[in-house]
């Protein structure tokens, strides 16, 4: 491996690991104690929506990990490879372990447990088995943004409903809010991060890059899951109504991109109709070519329905209620959201790691990456690691984040 341009394990990827499974079990305590104190103050509906996103957000996640460990199963030689180093994904007699475990929504925490093995060991024995440790983290990678949006993203706005259709906001309450909204863009940062690891050497990205990426995204999240929040505290019933109709036209606009991501027709649409939820409150881009006009046209319908949603509740609310933020907010939200399109546009522009080669005049040979908001070349993916640990799922996503222009044409 000496050499090779794929990546491999760092003490980083095992931090990431361990910090992982320590705030997906904070996570899952703090939400129950949240229900608990709905329950026992008697706010039911509270209660119920709160329960049932927690539901389904471990449903979805579990049906992803369980497809993935089918798949990984097919791979050639995969088992044999990994045999000695994965103590649940692999050999016949764990495979209704695993089934077991994937039932009783546990499938995802003992991933986590997975990956800190094997990183333990990847580290006790000196970059062995770094490649798998990788295929690992990879995988949490994605697991842990789908989950952001499949339940971090919707109780986000719950918290902040409840708050605004209460007229109270708690000290600790706005410290959730805040402490979520944080999270949920750090976790964009890290799948960003899982995806550069396929780049080469030369394509890695400096701290400061980090720190405006993840700028951008917050500045892009924290004003549509307001808007939401505020359209739901002046028409509740009507805030699902608003999602079940903007939900299937973004599945069929995932559709209409024929994405590829999973290896099943049935996963395939579960990737569609979770893409879909992902769209709602964030872009993320999913197919190759044309991925600037996407985004642009991604960024417009947003800005134009999260429009309509704050001005709806500017008509609708209590101006004696909301006397006291209501300028506030028709004033910030629209300007948070035009900051983070400028930023991210900054940072296509001057922050991005290859926009420093290009200054530095070698542009032209390793070209200008990007996620489809600024045309431009793109570093190619790499894939070196041996086929049977190589993860083709984020491989295939690396390759579409980073599209190439060159590519597109038809060029080398």
């Amino acid at each position: 491996m000496e050499g090779s341009p794929f990546s491999r394990y760092s003490w980083l990827d095992f931090l990431f690991s361990v910090v992982g499974v320590c705030t997906y079990m904070f996570d899952v305590g703090s939400d129950m104690w949240v229900a608990k104190e709905f329950y026992c103050h008697g706010d039911f509906v509270w209660f119920g929506v709160l329960v049932g996103l927690m539901i389904l957000s471990s449903v979805v996640i579990q049906m992803f990990s369980w497809f993935w460990f089918k798949y990984d199963r097919d791979l050639e030689n995969f088992d044999a490879k990994t045999a000695d180093d994965n103590i649940l994904f692999c050999g016949q007699r764990r495979v209704k372990v695993s089934c077991f475990l994937h039932v009783f929504q546990l499938g995802f925490f003992f991933r986590h447990l997975t990956a800190i093995w094997q990183g333990f060991r990847v580290w006790w024995r000196g970059h062995q088995g770094s490649e798998y440790a990788v295929y690992l983290v990879h995988d949490l990678s994605m697991l842990r943004l789908i989950e952001t949006f499949c339940e971090s993203a919707p109780q986000l706005t719950l918290m902040g409903y409840i708050m605004l259709y209460s007229n109270q906001a708690r000290t600790i309450q706005c410290v959730s809010a805040v402490a979520s909204t944080t999270s949920i863009a750090w976790m964009v940062v890290d799948y960003h991060r899982s995806l550069r690891s396929f780049l080469p050497d030369k394509a890695k990205q400096a701290w400061g890059s980090s720190v405006v990426y993840f700028l951008w995204n917050l500045l892009l999240i924290a004003p549509r899951v307001t808007c939401v929040a505020l359209f739901a505290s002046v028409l509740s019933y009507f805030v699902a109504f608003h999602f079940l109709l903007l939900w299937p036209v973004l599945v069929l606009w995932a559709w209409r991109q024929n994405t590829g991501f999973m290896d099943s027709a049935a996963g395939e649409w579960l990737y569609r109709a979770t893409v879909g939820l992902i769209w709602y409150f964030s872009w993320f881009n999913v197919a190759e070519g044309h991925t600037r006009s996407r985004s642009v046209i991604y960024h417009a319908f947003m800005v134009v329905d999260s429009a309509v949603l704050l001005v709806t509740w500017w008509y609708y609310r209590d101006p004696t209620a909301t006397r006291p933020y209501a300028l506030i907010m028709v004033a910030v939200v629209p300007a948070c959201y035009t900051l983070g399109l400028l930023v991210k546009t900054l940072y296509y522009c001057r922050f991005h790691p290859n926009r420093r080669k290009v200054d530095s005049g070698r542009g032209e040979e390793e070209g200008i990456e990007t996620d489809g908001s600024v045309t431009g070349m793109a570093v190619v993916v790499t894939t070196d690691a041996p086929a049977e640990v190589q993860n083709r799922r984020m491989a295939a996503l690396a390759k579409i984040f980073y599209t190439s222009k060159a590519l597109e044409t038809g060029q080398r």
